[in-house]
């Protein structure tokens, strides 16, 4: 199941201190480009896209760069077209989920074809800049006991005990290739029973932590991982595809500064570094302008 753009109840509050941070009044899509030949930096309309906002918007600045944020931007639908014309000239985005955006159809799954796919297909006035490590992807994920007692790290080392354990996620996990049906024709994996739940959220992760699912489809950045103590199954075959976070950018509004300082951020995002700002926010309540600052400052950026 191919991450996609979607909303996220429990950290709206953040997105809307990150919109706050930017121009355009209640309508984060008012007006052109920044004025006074200002980056537009925007973000969509879930609390992780502006955290990296952020985080492009402030290393950026701490390069001598104007920047104007746009976040809280809903759909692809809607922002693409905005970076695409120029309006926008920086926007964090996963690889996989612009790519199906693009074509959704092609069977790119490792970071490298992705990648590739993209420089094929993206119109002219597009770019992406490098990938980073950080992926938020569909992921299987155990409890640290389960993993301990039967030597779990990858979702291959299921194979000789899924016959005995639930799996659960949401109803289309079920017929989805990357889900129940890619798990069995890529890993040979057959569960016991799968469990119908919510998408990643509150009511897969009681589950879990209950004992009532042994494996739960979760997001690879979620902040329940963390905070629960959960292990996350690496995907060496590639069932769920590549999902780096990635700078899109408009190719004739950004220099070569903009370029190799968001190449800079990218260099050094993780998935592990998500998952704890992601935390941070969710747990903590810290302010998403905060956790970039230390973000950036913990990693030499600002």
């Amino acid at each position: 199941m191919i991450r996609m753009i979607r909303g996220a109840a429990l950290l709206a509050a953040a997105v809307l201190a990150l919109s706050a941070c930017g121009g355009g009044g209640d309508d984060p899509l008012s007006g052109g480009g920044g004025g006074g030949g200002a980056v537009v930096v925007g973000g969509a309309d879930f609390p992780e896209s502006g955290l990296i906002g952020e985080i492009y918007a402030q290393a950026l600045e701490a390069k001598g760069v104007k920047v104007e944020r746009k976040f809280g931007i809903g759909s692809r639908e809607v922002y693409f077209g905005q970076v695409k014309s120029g309006a926008i000239q920086v926007f964090p985005e996963y690889t996989g989920a612009l790519l199906a955006y693009l074509d959704k159809d092609d069977p790119a799954s490792t970071s490298e074809e992705v990648t590739a796919a993209l420089k094929r297909k993206l119109p002219p006035e597009l770019e992406i800049l490098t990938p980073s490590r950080a992926e938020n992807k569909d992921t299987l994920v155990v409890t640290a006991q389960t993993a301990a007692r039967h030597g779990l790290t990858t979702i291959e080392d299921l194979k000789p005990v899924a016959r005995d354990f639930v799996i659960g996620g949401p109803p289309e996990f079920k017929t989805r290739k990357q889900g129940i049906v890619g798990l069995e024709q890529v890993y040979g994996l057959t569960f016991k029973e799968f469990k119908s739940l919510d998408t990643a959220g509150p009511i897969t992760v009681a589950n879990l932590r209950k004992g009532q699912v042994q494996v739960a489809n979760l997001f690879s950045t979620d902040a329940a991982i963390k905070k629960n103590g959960f292990v996350a199954l690496t995907d060496p075959k590639n069932v769920f595809g590549a999902q780096n976070v990635v700078p899109l950018v408009h190719r004739s509004k950004v220099n070569d500064t903009v370029r190799d300082t968001l190449n800079a951020v990218s260099a050094r995002l993780t998935t592990e570094g998500l998952l704890e700002m992601n935390a941070e926010m969710s747990e903590n309540k810290t302010d998403p302008a905060v956790v970039a600052e230390n973000w950036l400052t913990g990693n030499g950026l600002a």
